[in-house]
This record gives C-alpha cells, sequence and structure tokens, in this order.
C-alpha cells in the first residue's frame, strides 16, 4: 500500500510505502524492496508480542532511525484494513523506542521522542551548499537545523545536493516564522545522503522544529507548514520531553508484492 501522509489530498503530502509482514525478513530484503519502491521511506510492519507491531523503515539508501510520515501511514493502514480496531491505539516498537499513534477528529497523534538542536559553528560547506544567509544553525541528534530570514528566503533554497552530501548529518533542515497567519512557521528538509534530495512532509525534523519554535515563540502547540513541493500540515504540541506530532493520511495505492 502507499499512503500520502500529513496531507487529506490525493498526491500531496509524502508517500509511504507499507508493507505488512507475516514472518520476519532479513535486512538484505528490505532494502531492495524499498530501492524498488523508491518513496522517502518504505514502512515494514509486523505484529509483535502484547498486540504491538515492530516497525522499520528504509529509504531508498539506507535504514532510517526514525520516520514521522512511515509510522503515520504505518498505523492509518492497521485501522484501514481492519488489523487494528478504530478505536485502539498502535503501538510501535522501532529503533527509537516505543512509539503510539492514536486517532482524533480526523486527525492521527503521533507520541515521538524530542530531539533539540544545540548551537553549533555554521560549517561552511552546508552554509555553500543551502546557499541561504543563517539567522541560527543548530545541530539535533540527526540534523542540520538552519534558520534563515523569512517564508520567500525558505522557498528559495536551491541546494547544491553533491556538496550537502558530504555534511555530517542525516541531513538539513531549512525552517522561519510563516507569513500565513493560521501557521506559526514554515520548512523545508534536504537528505540526499539517505537517496532523498528534498524531502516532501518529513515528521522526525518537527521533533528538532517544535522545541525550536516553541522557545521562539512562547507556545506549546503550534501549526506548521512544509512548503515542498507537494506541501504537507504537522500541528506539533510537545509535553515534557516528547513531542504530539498530528497529521492526515489518504490511501492511494494498493498493490500486492510477488518477490
Amino acid at each position: 500500500m502507499v499512503v500520502d501522509a500529513f496531507t487529506s489530498s490525493p498526491f500531496g503530502g509524502n508517500p509511504a510505502a507499507v508493507c505488512v509482514l507475516d514472518d520476519a525478513r532479513d535486512d538484505e530484503w528490505m532494502a531492495l524492496v524499498a530501492r524498488e519502491m523508491n518513496a522517502a521511506a518504505t514502512a515494514f510492519v509486523r505484529p509483535s508480542d502484547g498486540g504491538a507491531f515492530d516497525l522499520r523503515w528504509f529509504s531508498p539508501a539506507r535504514e532510517l532511525e526514525l520516520c514521522g510520515h512511515g509510522t503515520l501511514a504505518s498505523a492509518h493502514l492497521l485501522w484501514e484494513s481492519g488489523r487494528l480496531d478504530a478505536g485502539s491505539v498502535a503501538r510501535f516498537r522501532t529503533r527509537s523506542g516505543g512509539l503510539t499513534a492514536a486517532r482524533r477528529d480526523g486527525w492521527i497523534d503521533l507520541d515521538f521522542p524530542l530531539t533539540p538542536a544545540e548551537p553549533v559553528a555554521a560549517p561552511p560547506a552546508l552554509v555553500a551548499a543551502l546557499g541561504v544567509t543563517a539567522r541560527f544553525v543548530g545541530r539535533s541528534r540527526f540534523d542540520y537545523l538552519v534558520e534563515v530570514d523569512d517564508e520567500r528566503a525558505v522557498v528559495a533554497v536551491r541546494p547544491d545536493f553533491a556538496l550537502l552530501k558530504a555534511c555530517d548529518a542525516r541531513g538539513a533542515i531549512v525552517t522561519s516564522a510563516a507569513n500565513d497567519p493560521n501557521v506559526d512557521f514554515v520548512s523545508r528538509y534536504f537528505a540526499p545522503a539517505f537517496g532523498i534530495d528534498e524531502d516532501p512532509a518529513t515528521g522526525s525534523t518537527h521533533c528538532c522544529l517544535a522545541p525550536f519554535w516553541s522557545a521562539r515563540l512562547g507556545k506549546p502547540e503550534l501549526v506548521a507548514r512544509q512548503v515542498s513541493a507537494r506541501g504537507g500540515v504537522v500541528r506539533t504540541a510537545i509535553s515534557g520531553g516528547r513531542v504530539r506530532l498530528s497529521g492526515q493520511a489518504i490511501t492511494v495505492l494498493r498493490c500486492e508484492l510477488e518477490a
């Protein structure tokens, strides 16, 4: 199944392929399937003990440690296919620990860890690759975070992907406050080292963006828009050391894997 995540409209948000497995499969097979699907993430879901599910995510290039849209899509599939009751919480065991998903008012709430960015000196290669004037540069567990002056500067970024790929991080987030009064901040995300030049709508980056903008704006709950060509909307809410990422999802393709 292919699910568009962080959108309510087909062909928006971020497409994730989701494979439900009856038995364990080896890493090489999952990597090959992900390369075949060529989506930003292919999620592999397998029933586990106690009603939970084992969940792994692969980009076309490598395995991911944390993936929001792949988790959102997986939960959506479990409910839509009847593998999980509509009112039940989806519980996942992942490389980033236990994650949950729950339905609320037409949205799906993900319970994720915070990955805040600490200020760092801007690596010359990063700034050159993005071609921006940075107001702030930070480094989270996974990514560089670069704040620029305004939304127009975020939209205008045209990275040098070869140079960006050499930076020592999963990828780079570029962000600013939003122009739309109904949106708090905007972002784009580039991860060429993982086979994803630009990710259309990214859940895991908001584990970093949420604490950054919550501190900037003095608000625990925020509305974010990823201003890629496909676009995506993520609601965030911080509580303790966790963040609630909320999004919508829609199925666009059903298929059966023969290999």
